[in-house]
């Protein structure tokens, strides 16, 4: 076993290497020490680390350095190291980089200079830390290389998919010279892409998302056959329900079909959810929370996808596309909303080739210095937008409607009045895409005077709708016209003045609880429920909700 990375970056060379001695001195004989001197090279450091498949267990890093803070540093860290405990060195109290730091990259410690001696104010510390990274140390980070075109939908579906999952990877194009390389050792031809290389050298020809997460070393089966508590989506709300559920000892498992964080994993920027004052990536938060769950011995099963849901007696059965069940006592729904399909000629033909459905967050890189347009007006097609500004030349937002204000939170739509790279251009749609391989151009049309125009346009990104997940729900529980999932006083009441009796088949003798659908012990939550608000933080309310509601069902009935 190679040691744990303690990892330390300072810009002054004389405290680098002075903390380097004193960590080297106590810690040297279990762990590496690792000395950086700005944040550029620390990132590098660990981008080495990581594809070594080494694991970092304490990152300490200076605040005040040039081109990069310590904060910004540390930021960019978490995505390499999520579990890596970190610590902020500091030459005085700085309050405002205090707070930044507790609330953007979770910091552990808060370390003032200069720390002699080091046996009564930094031992002591890391000694902490590193005791709570050994019950729960980083995942060996897998090295996975994708060798694809770059203009191919299924490559893009993999790139996202590892991406999601926290996966370390490379992508290769096959007509590039290590591309080539690759498919030549594997004994593939280019017209069997994409090809996954694994982290010991295997070749999966065409895998499906099944193969490439098990190669990861991610569960996608169950290891048990009854829980206490399934739940169905990984989403905010779904995250919110494994964490109480586990944390409450309910023997709980929870099924995603594609990465944990649904279309909030994917926002590059939350800013309105309470305790992050600086904002929080999607990715970030998401991420802890599946750690969490995880932590308190939740089951996560990731590309598993649902296909029915029964009563037997008193359990509840989950059946999965291969034919495989699972059995509960009480089942969650939170399998949220997907982004809606713009329905115009040449779109879908260039889905994953140019058009791309959510944020897409691992073709950003792509969009440097070029146009990007983001159709769609609500908080996520704004958020998307800022993110996008940091790579493209222009950013042009196509809202159908005549203002932003309907549809987006006042600070975002000032953030991007303020931004000079995003035009928004209200009252347009799209009404067609054309290009050979991917896309090259978009038509769109002005709602009011119902001119057309034709752009050039590589990259178009669309946040529109929501539809509901539950059509494999038909005839299993109540769902409003729009198929969302009716719970609690939205149905029918067994005390009603109509003379009611419950929803149809309903058996206990009491009313639904606030979040249970018309089957007794199975809930739904977040935007998958009928009415709901459509907020992170309520997500994440519900979830939790959700659980004192299964006790009282496991309770009584």
């Amino acid at each position: 076993m190679t040691r744990p990375v303690i990892l330390t970056v300072d810009d002054d060379p004389g405290v680098s290497r002075a903390v380097a001695r004193d960590l080297r001195r106590e810690y040297g004989e279990h762990h590496r020490i690792v000395r950086a001197e700005s944040g550029p090279a620390a990132l590098e450091a660990l981008r080495e680390i990581a594809l070594r498949g080494e694991q970092v267990a304490v990152i300490l890093a200076d605040q005040r350095m040039p081109r990069m803070s310590g904060v910004e540093f540390l930021e960019q860290a978490m995505d390499l190291f999520p579990r890596a405990r970190r610590v902020l060195l500091t030459a005085y109290a700085d309050t405002d980089a205090a707070i930044t730091a507790i609330n953007v990259v979770d910091l552990d410690h808060y370390l003032l200079k200069p720390w002699d001696p080091p046996e009564e104010k930094l031992y002591p510390v890391v000694d902490g830390l590193l005791a709570a990274w050994r019950e729960a140390p980083d995942r060996p980070a897998a090295s996975i290389r994708i060798v694809g075109h770059r203009w191919s939908a299924r490559s893009y579906e993999l790139r996202d998919l590892v991406a999601r999952n926290q996966v370390a990877y490379e992508f290769r194009r096959a007509d590039e010279p290590e591309g080539a390389r690759l498919l030549a050792a594997a004994g593939v031809g280019a017209e069997r892409l994409p090809v996954v290389v694994t982290e010991d050298g295997t070749a999966l020809v065409q895998p499906t998302d099944g193969e490439v997460v098990e190669a990861a070393g991610l569960a996608t089966t169950a290891s048990r056959a009854v829980y206490d508590l399934v739940v169905v989506g990984g989403g905010p709300a779904g995250l919110g329900a494994s964490v109480y559920g586990g944390s409450e000892g309910l023997r709980t498992a929870l099924i995603e079909s594609r990465a944990t964080g649904g279309q909030a994993g994917t926002s590059s920027r939350i800013e309105n959810y309470l305790g992050f004052p600086n904002g929080v990536s999607g990715d970030q938060l998401t991420t802890r929370a599946r750690l969490q769950a995880e932590k308190f011995g939740t089951e996560v099963i990731t590309t598993r996808t649902v296909t029915g849901l029964e009563t037997r007696g008193q359990s509840r059965v989950v059946r999965f596309d291969d034919g495989t069940e699972v059995t509960a006592h009480a089942v969650v729904l939170a399998t949220g909303v997907s982004y809606r399909m713009l329905d115009c000629p040449g779109l879908e033909e260039h889905t994953g080739q140019g058009v791309f459905y959510g944020a897409a967050a691992t073709e950003a890189n792509s969009c440097t210095d070029q146009d990007v347009y983001v159709v769609g007006g609500a908080n996520s097609a704004g958020q998307a937008a800022m993110n996008f500004s940091r790579h493209a030349s222009r950013v042009v937002m196509l809202v159908r409607g005549p203002s932003l204000e309907a549809s987006m939170s006042s600070y975002l739509i000032e953030q991007i009045r303020a931004n000079p790279r995003i035009e928004v251009r209200t009252c347009t749609e799209v009404v067609g895409a054309d290009g050979t391989g991917h896309l090259e151009k978009l038509t769109l049309r002005d709602r009011n005077s119902g001119a057309e125009e034709t752009v050039e346009a590589s990259w178009l990104f669309v946040f529109i709708g929501a539809a509901p997940r539950t059509d494999w729900l038909e005839g299993v529980v109540a769902r409003d016209g729009r198929g969302f999932v009716l719970t609690g006083p939205d149905l029918p009441r067994r005390t009603g003045e109509t003379g009611e009796k419950g929803p149809p088949g309903w058996e206990p003798a009491r009313d639904p609880f606030h979040l249970e659908t018309s089957v007794p012990g199975v809930f739904a939550v977040g935007d998958v429920r009928a009415e709901s608000v459509k907020r992170v933080a309520s997500a994440v309310g519900e979830g939790a909700m959700a659980v004192s509601l299964v006790h009282r069902w496991l309770e009584n009935g």
